[in-house]
């Protein structure tokens, strides 16, 4: 971003405020010898260079860095004609020394970019609180003779053809196929897909998932950085690589500002001395001009401003991860959503029960016994919808899971099969489909008899419909859902919600195509960003391609977090309207700012050029719009 640049300085050291302190302090003393000796021009100068130097050095570097690469115009380049304009005023004759002003003009500049700094840093140090900070480990298989031992290592240590253990609530480490065990895996960081994925014996199975219910032994096939996810991480870092930058508000501000008061400075300088000939009079004038152009209050107010607004986000648990997000964020016109995780909650429950031979309440209550102790979240979500299951008492007997298809059991003297379409066929019950709800389809049989189905969805968050409905009335003009779930499912999504459009049964580089599409798709960048909201880690290389990446925090991903530049720690896609509420508004008072300090410099600078006003009414004027300007830019910190 245009910003990072500036603040890699602040990382330089851990107190960044420390160089302030001991500029203002050396700048006092200088003060006081100045007053107290009478000093040749060139000795008082020599003093003033090493505060002046202390606080400037980076900013010269940048400016001379900004001219050799030809972008000369950036707000360093107009601090660093500004002090020098000051620090030669001096040396014209019969005028006053000006270095103090030099070095104040730079001290405040600096200061600003502190109070920058510092709200990044804050932000980021939230984010880093969230990460789960878990290493992913693996069990390795040893035999050692006889005797069979495990060791624990970091998932780099492993080579290809390694036996791994993988226990119910870990992550697979790495891609490898199954040799023993069979279980329900949670892929939904990965593909998005929130069916679990069943496995046994002999079956692919990729790092990044959750094993849910059963052990696993793996054989690995690809070691760490051929793994899934580690390909996933690097598409993320490549993602960045093309991404539009947002420049910095004040960036964009200078390369206008610059060049204007510069031209102004030269032509005062120039001009009139032509025609009378009084070249020092407008040489110090000139050099007058330059200085007081010196924009401090917006150096300061500015930043204040985007640190008032990023704090003020992060109180509603919205965190921004720099001021130029803010930029983006206030102009959004299309936003991009994952489904599973994003707008729904990736959690199973029933939606709808269509029994056949007997009762709703007998349906559910049949299918809830026989997936008592299923670890799988169909069994979850049965058992939820029929909560008296545990307390009425019934037997179950016998009960045998059918790998790929569901489970039998006896429930008192019935024999009951609860699955999909594969078990019914293979028992020779009649089946049909549901005709009237969308979702997974879950057929029972009992005694080889069909008697209904259940239908269970992933549902949509509560939130998920105001978020879409304010998104519409802030003028977003186009919501999309991008999905590895089924196409139906995604329908019924989109259709409930009133997206614009979806599209559906997509992998991650699918996603990141067709996000690709998006952005060439809106007319002019500056115009219209494109926002993506996910959660997952097949979601990061999409958060970090798109203008401005949000992030699920509170169960979203590591990988999903580090990619994003906003994060929603609590998961309700409605704040997502709040955060670009919270932009625009930062940006209007930063508006404000701006207006207000150029009125007063204008006045001040026409005085300048007429030969009234002073270096210190310039500084003067300065100082009084920045403690305005910073009172306004306090407001940031209370938008709601």
């Amino acid at each position: 971003m245009a910003h990072e640049h500036h603040h890699e300085h602040h990382h330089e050291h851990h107190y960044p405020w420390i160089p302030c302190a001991a500029t203002a302090l050396l700048l006092a003393i200088a003060v006081i010898i100045e007053h107290s000796f009478s000093l040749a021009t060139w000795q008082l100068l020599i003093i003033y260079m090493v505060p002046y130097l202390l606080i400037g050095h980076e900013t010269l570097k940048e400016a001379a860095e900004g001219i050799a690469h030809g972008e000369a115009l950036n707000e360093h380049f107009l601090m660093a004609v500004a002090t020098i304009g000051a620090l030669c005023i001096g040396f014209l004759p019969g005028a006053e020394t000006e270095f103090a002003e030099a070095v104040a003009v730079m001290l405040f500049f600096q200061v600003g970019e502190l109070f920058e700094g510092y709200a990044e840093r804050q932000s980021r140090q939230s984010i880093s609180h969230l990460m789960d900070i878990r290493p992913d480990v693996a069990h390795i298989v040893t035999t050692d003779g006889q005797e069979e031992s495990e060791q624990t290592v970091s998932p780099e240590q492993v080579t290809v053809g390694s036996i791994i253990v993988v226990r119910p609530g870990e992550k697979i480490p790495l891609d490898g196929i199954v040799i023993e065990g069979t279980s329900a895996l949670n892929t939904v960081a990965l593909t998005g897909e929130s069916m679990p994925r069943d496995v046994a014996k002999d079956d692919e199975v990729i790092s990044g998932c959750i094993n849910m219910s059963g052990v696993l032994r793996i054989k690995t096939t690809k070691d760490f950085s051929g793994s899934t996810v580690s390909k996933i991480i690097s598409l993320v870092e490549h993602a960045t690589d093309n991404k539009s930058k947002s420049e910095a508000f004040i960036t964009r501000f200078a390369r206008v500002y610059t060049p204007v008061v510069v031209a102004a400075a030269v032509a005062i300088a120039v001009i009139p001395p032509l025609l009378s000939g009084e070249w020092v009079t407008w040489i110090y004038r000139a050099l007058m001009f330059l200085v007081v152009s010196c924009p401090c209050a917006l150096v300061i107010s500015v930043p204040l401003t985007f640190f008032g607004g990023i704090g003020g986000a992060s109180r509603h648990g919205i965190l921004i991860k720099g001021a130029c997000y803010m930029d983006v964020l206030a102009k959004v016109k299309t936003i991009v959503f994952d489904k599973t995780g994003t707008l729904t909650h990736g959690q199973f429950a029933v939606d709808a029960v269509h029994p056949e031979v007997i009762d709703k309440r007998e349906l559910l209550h049949l299918a809830a016994h026989v997936e008592h102790f299923s670890t799988h979240p169909i069994g979850a979500a049965l058992r939820n919808a029929f909560p008296e299951e545990a307390t009425d008492g019934c037997r179950i007997t016998d009960v045998e899971e059918i790998a790929g298809q569901g489970i039998r059991a006896q429930v008192g003297s019935q024999t009951v099969w609860v699955g999909n379409t594969k078990l019914m066929d293979s028992i020779g019950a009649s089946w049909h489909d549901c005709t009237t709800h969308r979702g997974t389809i879950i057929h029972v049989a009992i005694d080889g008899k069909y008697a209904g189905h259940i239908v269970i969805n992933d549902q949509i968050k509560e939130d998920s419909l105001t978020a879409i409905q304010q998104l519409k009335a802030l003028g977003v003009s186009k919501t999309v859902m991008l999905t590895g779930d089924r196409r139906e499912v995604a329908a019924d999504v989109a259709e409930k919600l009133g997206l614009t459009e979806y599209h559906a049964e997509l992998l991650p580089t699918d996603k990141v195509a067709k996000v690709e599409q998006l952005l060439t798709e809106r007319s002019n960048m500056q115009e219209a960003p494109l926002a993506f909201v996910g959660d997952g880690i097949n979601d990061a290389p999409v958060l970090a391609r798109a203008d401005v990446g949000i992030a699920m925090g509170g169960l979203g991903s590591d990988a999903a977090i580090e990619a994003a530049d906003v994060v929603l720690m609590d998961d309700q896609p409605s704040k997502i309207a709040l955060a670009i509420r919270i932009a625009r508004q930062t940006l209007d008072i930063a508006r404000q700012n701006v207006t207000l300090a150029i009125g007063i410099k204008a006045a001040v600078l026409v005085l300048a050029a007429v030969g009234i006003a002073t270096m210190w009414m310039a500084v003067f004027a300065d100082v009084g719009v920045t403690v305005l300007a910073v009172l306004n830019a306090m407001r940031a910190l209370r938008i709601s």
